[in-house]
């Protein structure tokens, strides 16, 4: 029953993300709706997610403190509320202003209670089984990722984009609202230990020694994991944004561009699944250098996808499982090298840094795409950056105990 407790949480945190991420990841499909329109340019209409990108992630940081001191019912309640909001307002979008009010700041707001609180909280309840129940969690928005967008495509053909932008509002209120009440911030607040224990854990390789943020601040080991993840996370949005108008380039439909995007959700759910599976077994560090360099192998790959849909498709699913396994194991190796106790300031800070920058990569690829009429410029940057991260990643060590 107390195993059973912690496994309650994760599927918790599976439905929030799946209904935070399935809609964030079909921005695709309302980016070509508005495009086709309002005819804005990519670049300006881009410009939107990168705000929403950078600000919900800095929202993340203030979400994963309110976490540690409230614990996460109130948090994901209310961004839910935030995301219903924001949503609905989009189908009364007239203006290129609107987007960046709607789904760049209240939607952000929103986002922002979902990956830092969801995750950390999983953290907080397991330990030796940390990577397992973390990818289990974070497969949620994987799933997301690959049922909304041809849903949201579907909603959009039959309905129109204002229409479908009001199911995915009331969806994220009434789901994230009825979601919230079964999390529970850790197990001891329920009298319980991590993994269903009887007493608290003593797993070598795993820091348990407290870390509060202005003491993690002052180790070179939390800034280098930092480093990392803002080096293969700064062009990790750009086929989430740019792939079903890069479809279209090709000469496809829409709804093979959102195939596309679920093609992507089902490598995101199989490298969250099993690489947080592996790594438990291997270690984090080898488990995230694979994801990387799988991830740059991936935006190679999209140089290629001229050459039919085999490749797009294979392409698009390769690029997913690396995301998917690196999304997963950030908190997790944050939780393992700082401990648990404060796990939703140190994910959320990381988080703030390393996701803001992200967000500039939908706005570069759409500049570039303005610049030159492709994406081929876009797709090398992104296959170095991740190089860059492989070797801060083999740079980096687990901090000093003092």
């Amino acid at each position: 029953m107390k195993v059973f407790r912690g496994w309650i949480v994760v599927g918790g945190a599976f439905l929030v993300l799946f209904v935070a991420y399935g809609a964030q990841y079909s921005f695709g499909v309302f980016f070509s709706a508005l495009l086709e329109e309002f005819h804005w340019s990519r670049a300006s209409l881009s410009g939107a997610f990168t705000l929403y990108a950078i600000l919900y992630c800095v929202f993340g940081f203030p979400a994963g403190r309110l976490t540690d001191l409230w614990g996460p019912r109130v948090v994901i309640a209310a961004g839910g509320l935030f995301l219903g909001a924001a949503y609905a307002g989009m189908a009364l979008v007239s203006e290129l202003w609107q987007p960046y009010v709607l789904y760049g700041l209240v939607a952000a707001l929103g986002m922002g209670t979902a990956y830092v609180p969801c995750n950390t909280t999983v953290v907080k309840w397991f330990v030796a089984r940390r990577g397992l129940a973390v990818g289990i969690a974070s497969s949620g928005g994987s799933v997301g990722t690959f049922i909304l967008p041809p849903l949201a495509q579907a909603l959009v053909s039959a309905l129109g984009w204002r229409t479908a932008y009001v199911v995915f509002g009331v969806a994220a209120f009434v789901v994230l609202g009825l979601v919230a009440r079964v999390m529970r911030r850790d197990p001891e607040s329920l009298g319980l230990h991590p993994d269903g224990a009887e007493a608290p854990p003593a797993v070598p390789g795993v820091e348990e020694t407290p870390w509060p943020l202005r003491r993690a601040l002052r180790s070179r080991a939390f800034w280098m994991v930092g480093a990392t993840f803002t080096a293969t996370w700064i062009p990790v949005f750009i086929p989430l944004v740019h792939i079903v108008p890069f479809t279209r380039d090709l000469g496809y439909s829409p709804l093979t561009g959102a195939w596309v995007v679920s093609t992507l959700g089902i490598g995101a759910v199989a490298g969250r699944l099993i690489m947080g599976g592996v790594s438990d077994r291997i270690g984090r560090k080898p488990a995230v250098g694979i994801a990387i360099a799988l991830q740059a192998v991936a935006f190679l790959g999209f140089l290629a996808a001229g050459r039919g849909l085999p490749v797009l498709f294979a392409t698009a699913l390769v690029f997913g499982y690396s995301y998917g396994a690196i999304s997963t194991l950030f908190p997790a190796v944050v939780g393992d090298l700082f401990g648990r106790g404060q796990a939703g300031a140190l994910v959320g800070f990381l988080f703030a840094v390393a996701g803001a920058m992200a967000g500039w990569g939908p706005l570069i690829a759409g500049a570039i795409y303005d610049a030159t009429g492709g994406y081929a410029l876009t797709w090398g940057f992104a296959a170095g950056m991740n190089l860059v991260a492989l070797v801060l990643l083999a740079l980096s060590h687990p901090p000093r105990v003092d």
